[in-house]
């Protein structure tokens, strides 16, 4: 989920860092999945801990030990949560200013709520650059921070995706899927919705996939070569076959659709290559924490519990609705 939610920072980068302007519609709604995403995250993982109530333990610098990657994990996803909700107030100023009518007793506010809108507005717009270098830096750290949690447990993963540069090849496979998913989500939401195709900007966006996919598949490859893991490949084994999977669905099949100029220009495929790198990229999240994770003394292979599918189901679910209500309520798109 959190490697999902990459569109956030990528198309803030390529829209406001790199000043592409046509991009600037995407980054609303591609902001809004990252904030919903890692909102969902935090959440998850909190339901997940065993000692939940001691979660407040995070932000406390008594508590902190910088040696451990989940220490890490957290204070990105913390930081960046806290930048993603700034980088929202905008949106929130620009629903509400002038629009300020409390109910009842609370309408004596109404002056004060009005002016605290218009001041955030202005002083927002001065230094949200900085939020946005900040979100883009942070985010990178977090993407690859996650496969650090792995990298530090080479007995317990299978030598096809155990590698000291997993935290690397997580941030690539992040920085495709974050395009893939604006693509994804911009189709979806514009079916959804019964607004047109924004095909003048996501087909230049998924010109630059191919070439994330491309770095990415090299980069695999030549770990898999330096660490004498090649033959690994051709065992009859499931995890062999999932990696076959993830490598020929998930990175070479929509790579190719997204090099054609003629597949690119039509929604059907276009979404179809999203759809594809979206795959993957959750599939190889799921081979390296769930099919390539087996401790040495465990006797059987880790499966989720059908309440733990239900919750993901459910959270899901209220990813969906949140989304909906807030392009209803909130002026997501600019066009």
């Amino acid at each position: 989920g959190v490697a999902l939610a990459a569109g956030g920072f990528m198309t803030a980068f390529i829209a406001h860092v790199m000043h592409n302007e046509k991009y600037h519609s995407l980054v609303r709604p591609a902001l809004l999945t990252a904030a919903i995403g890692y909102t969902f995250a935090g959440l998850g993982v909190a339901v997940d801990l065993g000692r939940y109530y001691n979660i407040w333990h995070v932000p406390m610098p008594s508590m902190w030990q910088g040696n451990s990657a989940l220490f890490e994990v957290g204070m990105c996803v913390m930081i960046y949560l806290t930048v993603l909700y700034i980088e929202f107030l905008p949106i929130v100023c620009e629903r509400f200013m002038g629009r300020v009518n409390l109910p009842g007793f609370l309408g004596a506010l109404n002056g004060f709520v009005e002016g605290l809108l218009r001041v955030l507005d202005r002083t927002l717009s001065r230094v949200m650059n900085f939020f946005i270098i900040a979100g883009v830096v942070l985010s990178c750290a977090h993407q690859s921070s996650l496969g650090t949690l792995m990298a530090i447990a080479p007995s317990k993963v299978h030598p096809l995706w155990h590698t000291p540069v997993l935290p690397l090849l997580f941030l690539l496979s992040a920085l495709a899927v974050g395009l893939s998913m604006a693509i994804f989500e911009g189709l979806l939401a514009s079916r959804s919705l019964k607004r047109p195709y924004e095909m003048h900007v996501l087909s230049p966006l998924g010109r630059m996939i191919p070439f994330l996919l491309i770095i990415y598949f090299g980069a695999k490859l030549i770990d898999l070569v330096n660490r004498h893991a090649l033959p690994l490949l051709f065992e009859p084994s499931v995890q062999a076959t999932m990696f076959w999977i993830e490598i020929v669905m998930g990175t070479l099949l929509p790579m190719a659709i997204f090099l054609s100029h003629r597949l690119r220009r039509q929604p059907g495929w276009l979404f179809s290559a999203a759809a594809m790198v979206v795959f993957g990229t959750a599939l190889n999240r799921i081979n390296v924490f769930l099919v390539a994770y087996h401790p040495p003394y465990a006797k059987t292979q880790y499966f989720p519990a059908w309440t733990e599918v239900m919750l993901t189901v459910g959270f899901i679910s209220l990813i969906v609705l949140i989304y909906r209500a807030w392009v209803f309520i909130f002026p997501m798109y600019l066009v």
